[in-house]
């Protein structure tokens, strides 16, 4: 079991107990596990962009987790579930500073906070951009779609899904490159729509 499920399954068992005497303790919504299981990734990027360093980034990430799982109930449904847990995660990251301060030289932290602010807008695009592309992979023909998804999965070739299907390698790769362009194509045109006043 992972350190997360540890946290949450704790949370979880101590929470039942105490859920009668105070309504704060019940155990997080499904919701709730969706939302924060969702950004796990996008928060420790976050994190790690503030202090550049991967151990602090972890140990943050797992302090951030465990405050936001006891305050869950402080989190309002329908509001913005990251900007949320950011600042959660800022605030770790702020008490992470401070320990280690003494440790070694550190960058001035205007300089630290305008490089978190500048990732979290390339977390942004990039969250539009795979938005994009799902929508563009839906609008594919069902064999691009089948042969793109193929190609792209752990320890597939080219090479691999021409024999699959009994066709020249050649004419695979071609199909895919087209199919790339394609996509390359609809997410730029997605993109530019969104970007539209």
């Amino acid at each position: 079991m992972s350190h997360l499920n540890r946290v949450v399954v704790g949370c979880d068992n101590s929470v039942s107990q105490a859920s009668d005497r105070d309504p704060s303790s019940a155990a997080p919504s499904e919701e709730f596990i969706h939302l924060f299981t969702r950004h796990q990734r996008r928060l420790y990027l976050l994190i790690l962009a503030q202090l550049g360093s991967l151990q602090e980034a972890e140990e943050t990430l797992q302090e951030a987790n465990v405050v936001m799982l006891s305050k869950h109930h402080q989190f309002l449904p329908g509001t913005n579930f990251f900007a949320w847990a950011a600042q959660i995660g800022h605030y770790e990251v702020l008490k992470c500073r401070q320990r280690k301060k003494r440790d070694r030289l550190r960058f001035q932290e205007e300089f630290i906070d305008a490089a978190a602010g500048e990732m979290e807008d390339h977390l942004d695009d990039l969250d539009l951009r795979r938005q994009a592309l799902e929508q563009c992979l839906g609008s594919l023909r069902e064999k691009d779609r089948e042969l793109i998804q193929k190609r792209y999965q752990p320890g597939a070739s080219g090479k691999f899904e021409a024999e699959n299907l009994g066709r020249p390698a050649n004419s695979v790769y071609q199909s895919i490159g087209r199919i790339r362009r394609t996509l390359l194509e609809c997410i730029r045109r997605r993109l530019t729509s969104q970007s539209l006043p």
